[in-house]
C-alpha cells in the first residue's frame, strides 16, 4: 500500500446542529462574509437564522451573494472584486451555505482573494488559462451543505464553468477543503423531490466511482460501502418524504462521504461526461450523473466485476451469486433506484441529439475520465452516448 489521504480538520454532523453555527465559526475569526447557494435560503429565514447565531457568538457578518446556478467564471471574479472591496484583514472569514453551487463559489473565493497573480479565475483553472497555481493559503472558510450531493464541503476542488467557450474545471488545491464543516441533515428537507433525486443520485455515483477508480484507495473504499449502504435505500426515502429525519441523515452522511471519497480516489466516466453534458446541453450536473451511472457500470463491468460483487455482496449480505451474477445485480439494482425516483433513462429525454454528441466526446476528456478503471475511446464512448440517446 502507498497513498495518501485528505480529510476536512473539523466535521460537526448532526441534526439540529446548526445552532451551533456562531460558536463554531468563532474559532475562525470575528467576521463572517456569506456566499449562498439558493434563494430559498433567504425567504425561509435560514440566513436570518444564520446572522442571529453569528451575533450571538460576538461574530459581525455580511451577506455578499447568492448564486442559483453552477458557479461560472464571471461570477467567481465578481465576488472576488466585491471582497476586495470589503478591505480584508486578520479575523475575516467566509461562509459558504448552500448546495455545490453556492459552496464551490466560496471555496474558489477564498482561494482567489488570497492569489492575485491574475484578477481572473480563469487562469488558475485545470486545462484553461495560464495555469497559473494557487499559492497562498485562503481565506478561512465554514462550509454548511443544505443538500445532500456534491459533497464539495469535503473535496479540495472548486468547479467553475463557462458556456462561451463551453468548458466546466476545476480550480483546486489540497488547501481549498474547507476548515470547518457543518452538516445539518434538517436543513434539507425544504429542498424539492426532484433536487432531492438527482443531488443524491450524485452522492452516489461520486461513492460507486471512487470505489472502482484506477485511482482507488483503501479509506476511500471503506467510507465508500458505508455511503451505499446508507444511500441506497435512503433516496427513495428521502424522495418520498422530505422530513424524513432516516432519510436525510443517511443521505447527508453519504453525501459527506462521497466528497471525501472523490477527493481522494477520483471519479470516472459518468463524471467525466456530466461537465460537457452541462455545458453543451445544460443539463444540470446531479440529473447528468444519474442517467450516465448505470451505463458507467455496463461500460466497466469487464474490469470491475469483483469490485461490483463485492459492493452488491455489502448491500445484500445474504446474498449467494456469482461474481457474475453479483455484479449484474448491482447495475440492476441502480437501473431500478433511478427508474423509482423518475430519473430519465435516455439522453433524448433531456433534449440531447445526435449533433451535439461529437463536441460531448471531445469535452469529456479531464480529469474525472483519467481516473476510470480502463481507458473508454473516443469511438467507444461516441457509442456509448449513441446507445443512450
Amino acid at each position: 500500500m502507498h497513498y495518501d489521504f485528505f480529510a476536512p480538520p473539523q466535521i460537526h454532523f448532526g441534526w439540529d446542529r446548526f445552532q451551533e453555527a456562531g460558536t463554531l465559526a468563532a474559532s475562525l475569526g470575528s467576521r463572517a462574509l456569506i456566499i449562498s447557494g439558493s434563494r430559498s435560503l433567504e425567504t425561509n429565514g435560514v440566513l436570518d437564522e444564520l446572522k442571529s447565531l453569528l451575533s450571538r457568538a460576538g461574530i459581525s457578518s455580511e451577506h455578499i451573494r447568492t448564486i442559483s446556478h453552477e458557479p461560472e467564471v464571471t461570477d467567481v471574479d465578481q465576488v472576488t472584486n466585491i471582497l476586495q472591496h470589503h478591505t480584508l484583514g486578520a479575523g475575516d472569514f467566509l461562509i459558504g451555505i448552500g448546495g455545490g453551487s453556492g459552496i464551490d463559489l466560496a471555496k474558489a473565493c477564498a482561494a482567489m482573494i488570497t492569489n492575485r497573480e491574475s484578477e481572473t479565475v480563469l487562469d488558475y483553472l485545470e486545462g484553461v488559462g495560464q495555469g497559473l497555481q494557487l499559492k497562498a493559503k485562503p481565506l478561512p472558510l465554514m462550509a454548511i451543505p443544505t443538500t445532500a450531493g456534491t459533497g464539495s464541503e469535503a473535496t479540495k476542488n472548486a468547479v467553475i464553468s463557462s458556456y462561451a467557450p463551453a468548458f466546466k474545471k476545476s480550480l483546486r488545491s489540497p488547501e481549498m477543503i474547507p476548515d470547518i464543516i457543518l452538516c445539518d441533515p434538517k436543513l434539507a428537507c425544504s429542498v424539492p423531490p426532484e433536487i432531492t433525486a438527482r443531488t443524491g443520485m450524485d452522492a452516489i455515483t461520486q461513492l460507486l466511482e471512487s470505489y472502482i477508480s484506477c485511482r482507488a484507495q483503501p479509506i476511500p473504499q471503506a467510507l465508500s460501502l458505508q455511503g451505499l449502504k446508507l444511500a441506497i435505500p435512503a433516496l427513495p426515502q428521502a424522495v418520498a418524504d422530505g422530513n424524513s429525519r432516516t432519510g436525510r441523515e443517511s443521505m447527508a452522511h453519504a453525501a459527506l462521504l462521497s466528497g471525501i471519497a472523490l477527493a481522494n480516489s477520483g471519479l470516472g466516466m459518468a463524471h467525466g461526461v456530466a461537465p460537457a453534458l452541462g455545458t453543451h446541453c445544460r443539463i444540470p450536473h446531479g440529473l447528468a450523473c444519474a442517467v450516465m451511472l448505470p451505463s458507467t457500470l455496463k461500460a466497466n463491468r469487464s474490469v470491475c466485476e469483483t469490485q461490483y460483487a463485492d459492493i452488491a455482496r455489502h448491500l445484500d449480505p445474504g446474498l449467494s451469486l456469482s461474481d457474475a451474477d453479483a455484479a449484474d445485480s448491482l447495475i440492476q439494482q441502480i437501473e431500478a433506484l433511478n427508474a423509482s425516483i423518475d430519473i430519465p433513462a435516455t439522453l433524448s429525454e433531456l433534449g440531447v441529439t445526435r449533433e451535439q454528441i461529437p463536441a460531448l466526446v471531445a469535452d469529456s476528456r479531464g480529469n474525472s475520465m483519467r481516473g476510470n478503471p480502463r481507458e473508454i475511446s473516443d469511438d467507444e464512448l461516441t457509442g456509448i452516448l449513441q446507445d443512450l440517446l
